[in-house]
């Protein structure tokens, strides 16, 4: 849908097209055809006053861009009309009531800009205004440039199909990408608007009001009958601070995908004290769809699109050191296995010298068998350092079950060492 938008339409600049001379251009049948699906007002106005469905995701977005790329195509009668129904159907969306305004405008003077009103004293007022049309123009730059089809962030090296649905974070075009996963890859299935801190991401302490940058998992879902209305549909924490984080003296808590209050559609694309904020019915599509503890979220200033075979070449030589590790815990020699861990290594608050007998256990359970790991999953983050986050099923060969464990991996002079263990 998003190709469709008009080279006339390609900024927020083209808004400039708006003048009263433009209203003559109309095109009735196709105006005729949209009013007859609008959903009758007393329909409309139920759906306001209650809870937004999964059904709805994304939908008002899509005719928000519609009414954009009418103005583009200077169908300016068509665009009121959509743009009159939008804001009936949703009235919280402040923008689309934003955009409304200015075509109302345009009917008897030209139009510049979004939100082309008289300038108002700095303060409350100017910021609203100021963040709508960000908004506006965040909207428009990531649905002219959607995703490429077939490519993958960067992070995702491999994901068991354990995983059924990964997520990752744009925080630079104010999107959230949602995958579906399977044996045959992911597949790009959602793409959404959202708002991060109000003082940007890279957070570093509590109260900081930024949006922390990492891979992570959802560790729960909060039923929002136990949340106060400002969270909206629910609420999906994930796992700040996570052991990277932690051993990078990182503070803070409580960073959730979450959704709006009644009174807003959507925020500012930098809103939030520190989390992921999405339009109720987008959250709650998510909520509906992941699942706990086994979806990713990865969150980054600016994501890289990658085809997934390079992701898999990239992988090799780390996989070759996984295996490496796997052999030599089979063998069950405990120097050999200790070579491959950090000096500064950490285990629930163990270091390398406290946890080496729980790994000397372990290999005494195996009895010299040979150890196989399953369902593996590999996101990698790159910083100011080289880090690999891998989850694994540990078993003894033909064996079905075992512990399911997590590492975190990281480069050195080259060489790949864990700097965390533990089992999930």
């Amino acid at each position: 849908m998003f190709r469709f938008l008009t080279a006339a339409f390609v900024t927020v600049a083209c808004l400039a097209a708006f003048t009263p001379s433009a209203q003559a251009s109309t095109h009735k049948k196709t105006d005729k055809k949209s009013a007859s699906k609008a959903p009758p007002k007393k329909a409309a106005e139920k759906t306001a006053a209650t809870s937004l469905s999964a059904e709805a995701a994304g939908v008002a977005e899509a005719r928000l861009i519609e009414v954009y790329k009418l103005i583009g195509s200077g169908r300016h009668k068509e665009a009121l009309d959509h743009a009159l129904r939008l804001v009936r159907d949703y009235p919280n969306f402040q923008l689309a009531h934003l955009v409304y305004g200015d075509l109302l405008a345009s009917r008897v003077r030209p139009v510049q800009v979004v939100g082309d009103v008289p300038d108002v004293p700095a303060g409350a007022a100017a910021n609203t205004l100021s963040d709508l049309r960000l908004e506006s123009a965040r909207r428009i730059a990531a649905l002219r440039e959607p995703p490429p089809p077939g490519l993958v962030p960067s992070q995702f090296m491999a994901l068991s199909t354990a995983s059924r649905h990964a997520i990752a974070v744009d925080a630079s075009k104010s999107r959230l990408y949602l995958f579906e996963n399977s044996s045959a890859g992911l597949k790009l299935i959602g793409n959404y608007y959202i708002s991060v801190g109000k003082a940007g991401t890279s957070k570093l302490v509590e109260g900081d009001q930024r949006t922390p940058l990492g891979v992570y998992y959802i560790t729960s879902s909060l039923d929002p009958k136990s949340l106060k209305e400002f969270y909206g549909s629910g609420a999906l924490p994930i796992s700040y601070p996570n052991v990277l984080d932690s051993k990078r003296g990182k503070t803070g808590s409580g960073i959730w995908l979450h959704g709006t209050p009644p009174s807003q559609f959507s925020r500012a694309p930098q809103a939030s004290d520190g989390c992921v904020v999405l339009a109720n019915p987008d959250l709650l599509h998510i909520v509906n769809t992941v699942a706990v503890r086994s979806t990713p979220v990865v969150i980054a200033a600016q994501l890289q699109w990658v085809q997934p075979q390079k992701n898999r070449a990239e992988a090799k030589p780390f996989e070759d050191t996984l295996n490496a590790w796997r052999l030599a815990k089979s063998s069950g020699r405990t120097e050999q296995v200790l070579s491959f861990y950090t000096q500064d290594f950490s285990s629930n608050g163990k270091g390398l010298a406290q946890w080496t007998p729980t790994l000397q256990s372990e290999m005494q359970k195996f009895q010299g068998r040979t150890i196989e790991l399953k369902d593996i999953s590999m996101l990698r983050w790159t910083d100011s350092a080289d880090t690999m986050v891998v989850t694994f099923g540990e078993v003894a060969k033909g064996v079905k079950w075992g512990l399911t464990k997590r590492q975190y991996w990281v480069r050195e002079n080259n060489q790949w060492k864990i700097f965390f263990e533990g089992t999930m």
